[in-house]
């Protein structure tokens, strides 16, 4: 959505769950708030690709930045997910030792846990994980019962959309290309128009490292890291009960191979780790797609290729390099040499967790400076998409009597209604690209993956806003999937 607006306050530059968590948190004031997304929705890059998991804590350094905000995160997660109409499961988690040596990484988290604050840390051993979790092989356990799972690209939707209702401005297909600082305004250059603001806020994930040299700021280096991931069919969800995940190897860029449980029923196996030169590289490879059902064997020896409906990857955006690995603490802050130009850099894992912490910190930074004033019309609920297979039979018939759309299934696999999918279409951000409507509605993302309902989408699509076939993206740009027709029929490429 945009407005022939282009003079603000703050402008945030990045559309992830962090910068929507931003500009929702900065809505609570009288201030002008703009965002820049070069996607044409929210939350297309790393937010929309990864585990879902709300982290108690205990893997980060004690004093960090990053353990900080992750448990503050954490106990405030299910408010926030309430306010927002958002999935949250506190399903718990293991971590799981197979080797006598293990143990002690086990006692070790336990410890860094606790001074970090997390609550109710156990080691277990064979018999109550087994009792726990009766698929799953291990000698111990470290269990976390505070850890919990969320949609990451449903939080993301209503942390913008709550932002968009609390009058910040969203413009997407808006890819920064300048910035330039005359006196105290900034001059913020896109190809569709320039905008001036007061603050600019770096949250660019990926790309951070590019917006803050743009910006004359410090020069930062984001190093993109891979991780792959399978996606099991909802058949598989009995299989465990909670989150579970290896001992984490000293210097690896990521927590380890694990099996998690999402909110919506499916389970994923994930993620691998590899350090790549191109930060758009989403591929799905045949050597770590055989490696994460292999390490996935190693704990729960019931995982079969059988199950599987489908591959993707996501990129951490991390500040530590490949000859280092592990971890390197958050960088949030104001600029040493470019005032009030904000950074945001190397905000990977927990950065779905903290991203509300994340966003109440950066609100402090400007809040010193500009003593802002609370605005009393800020409201801070959101009201999603009413999902019809998740009521009862009478509500179902209640709600068919009402909206016979609500009786018509367009996607079998999820039980998605047309009433849901027009819901998704006239979305608040006016995001209409095949992946837009998926992230909100479910639809295409059961076993056959659109095989029947991507057609009828197109239809909807095609009937509702007059469009041709042939405009209709996947995620926008040239990601069109229809080339033309041949006897009066749409001809899929």
């Amino acid at each position: 959505m945009s407005t022939s607006r282009k003079n603000y306050d703050v402008v945030i530059i990045g559309a992830g769950v962090v910068g929507c968590a931003i500009a929702r948190e900065l809505s609570r004031y009288h201030i002008d708030i703009a965002v820049l997304e070069k996607e044409a929705d929210v939350g297309w890059g790393i937010s929309c690709r990864n585990s879902g998991v709300v982290h108690a804590g205990f893997n980060y350094e004690p004093g960090t930045l990053r353990a900080q905000l992750c448990v503050e995160g954490n106990k405030t997660f299910n408010e926030l997910c309430l306010e927002l109409d958002v999935p949250y499961k506190k399903i718990g988690k293991f971590v799981v030792a197979f080797k006598k040596e293990e143990i002690t990484e086990l006692k070790r988290l336990k410890k860094q846990g606790e001074e970090n604050g997390v609550e109710d840390l156990q080691i277990v051993g064979t018999d109550e994980l087994k009792r726990m979790e009766p698929n799953i092989q291990g000698l111990a356990a470290l269990h976390s019962p505070n850890t919990a799972i969320t949609s990451p690209y449903g939080l993301t939707i209503a942390l913008a959309e709550n932002a968009l209702k609390n009058g910040t401005a969203f413009f997407l297909n808006t890819e920064v290309t300048a910035i330039k600082k005359n006196n105290s305004v900034f001059r913020i250059t896109t190809p569709k128009k320039t905008f001036t603001s007061a603050y600019v806020i770096n949250s660019a994930g990926l790309f951070s490292d590019r917006i803050s040299r743009m910006a004359g700021a410090e020069k930062y280096r984001i190093y993109p890291c891979r991780g792959e991931y399978f996606i099991l069919d909802k058949n598989t969800s009995k299989l465990v009960n909670h989150l579970v995940y290896p001992v984490p190897k000293a210097g690896y860029g990521g927590l380890g191979v694990h099996i998690t449980p999402t909110v919506d029923g499916n389970i994923l196996l994930g993620p691998s780790n590899e350090y790549i030169k191109n930060k758009g590289n989403l591929s799905s490879t045949s050597k770590v797609m055989k490696m994460l059902v292999s390490e996935s064997r190693d704990f729960l020896p019931l995982v079969s290729n059988r199950d599987i409906i489908r591959s993707y990857s996501g990129i951490r955006s991390k500040q530590a390099p490949s000859s280092e690995g592990g971890f390197w603490d958050f960088t949030i802050g104001e600029s040493r040499m470019v005032e009030n130009f904000i950074n945001l850099i190397g905000i990977e894992s927990p950065g779905l967790t903290a991203a509300q912490t994340i966003a109440q910190k950066v609100v402090k930074i400007i809040n010193k400076k500009e003593k802002l004033k609370i605005s009393s019309k800020f409201n801070p609920f959101r009201k999603g998409i009413l999902r019809f297979e998740a009521q009862s039979e009478d509500v179902k018939k209640s709600l068919i009597k009402e909206d016979p759309d609500y009786g018509e299934i367009i996607c079998r696999c999820e039980k998605v209604t047309k009433k849901e999918i027009l819901e998704a279409i006239h979305n608040p951000l006016g995001a209409r690209d095949l992946i837009s409507i998926k992230y909100r509605s479910r639809a295409m993302m059961g076993r056959c993956q659109g095989g029947y309902c991507l057609t009828r989408i197109i239809e909807l699509l095609k009937e509702k806003f007059h469009l041709d076939p042939r405009d209709i993206t996947l995620k926008g740009n040239h990601s069109s999937l229809l080339t033309g027709y041949r006897s009066n029929e749409v001809k899929i490429s």
